[in-house]
């Protein structure tokens, strides 16, 4: 079989100049992405998104969540501690696991847990070592799972998502900002966009798992959209990352997933890769045309995959 390196772009010495920023870690499960596409496809996919300017990159060590860096340094290590732990159970559970690409040990850092780069060796690693995106997705999940106790998950969708789902998306909107701007940097609670509200039917799980739909016409109330959105000005695991398909399949998708399927609540997650922002939408469901044209993104032009992760989006 004859491999062929993937690229982001035609420069070299900008591709360089790039994955030097990124950990030594993080550029090895990167090559391992470009090594397993090259043998997937025999050819390059050149278009790129060239991403907000690397300049106006916030300090995100100062921006810190409504209950201080105290606290989002608590957030970061148990989210680390839940990562790591799921991680070493899924390759502990399948050695000979046929997602994996290689058989590279479990992914893991060495890095201090309150280091924020060390989550991004970890998703970068779990993205390098399977093969099939489905399984990432479901692994991001269930970290998500881990972090909440089985009471609250096993009776949110029947006391709160279900019966009350307007003031559960604002619960779900402002529990966001709290608990994740450690991880996506400044973000605030705002309305659900109009052009979004326009296009969307509003939904909820019913009691056989399933799902109830009403249209835009029919909103629950006149307030409806309001406070049920989250903006994430420019997202800090983007940035940190420089991925698309990391942040499709580590975040976007398995977000939405838990939101719906543990917690009983649509949410629609819109990131905007030329700008760096991500608009939450709690009880909106995202269209299937929505999810295409995501899974369709092309890469950003300082990945460091070099467009590797992308050939196996669809694995």
């Amino acid at each position: 079989m004859t491999m062929k390196t993937v690229k982001a772009n035609n420069n070299n010495d900008n591709n360089n100049a790039v994955l030097s920023i990124h950990t030594p870690s993080m550029r090895k499960s990167c090559s391992q992405i470009t090594l397993f596409a090259a043998t997937k496809s025999s050819t390059t996919t050149t278009k790129t998104v060239m991403g907000p300017p690397p300049e106006t990159k916030p300090n995100y060590a100062s921006i810190h969540g409504p209950l201080g860096p105290l606290a989002d340094r608590l957030f970061l290590t148990i989210f680390r501690l839940k990562m790591a732990s799921r991680l070493a159970n899924d390759n502990g559970n399948n050695s000979n696991n046929s997602n994996a690409t290689t058989t590279a040990k479990t992914p893991h850092s060495d890095l201090p847990l309150v280091d924020f780069q060390g989550i991004i060796e970890l998703t970068s690693q779990m993205n390098s070592h399977y093969r099939n995106r489905t399984h990432v997705q479901q692994i991001a999940q269930q970290v998500l799972v881990s972090l909440f106790p089985p009471f609250i998950l096993d009776r949110y969708p029947t006391w709160f998502a279900r019966p009350f789902p307007e003031f559960s998306a604002k619960m779900c909107a402002w529990a966001t900002v709290v608990g994740g701007t450690w991880l996506m940097g400044e973000c605030v609670v705002n309305d659900i966009p109009e052009e979004e509200l326009e296009k969307v039917v509003y939904s909820t799980a019913d009691d056989r798992g399933g799902e109830r739909r009403r249209s835009n016409n029919t909103r629950k109330s006149n307030t409806w959209g309001k406070n049920q959105g989250v903006l994430v000005k420019r997202c800090r695991f983007l940035e940190e990352s420089q991925c698309a398909s990391i942040c499709i399949n580590s975040c976007k998708i398995p977000t939405q997933n838990f939101f719906r399927e543990n917690m009983g609540l649509p949410l629609t997650m819109t990131p905007n890769y030329e700008t760096g922002e991500c608009q939450f939408s709690f009880g909106r469901v995202p269209t299937e045309e929505e999810e295409r044209l995501a899974r369709d993104t092309p890469c950003l032009r300082r990945c460091p995959s070099g467009g590797g992760g992308r050939a196996l989006d669809d694995g």
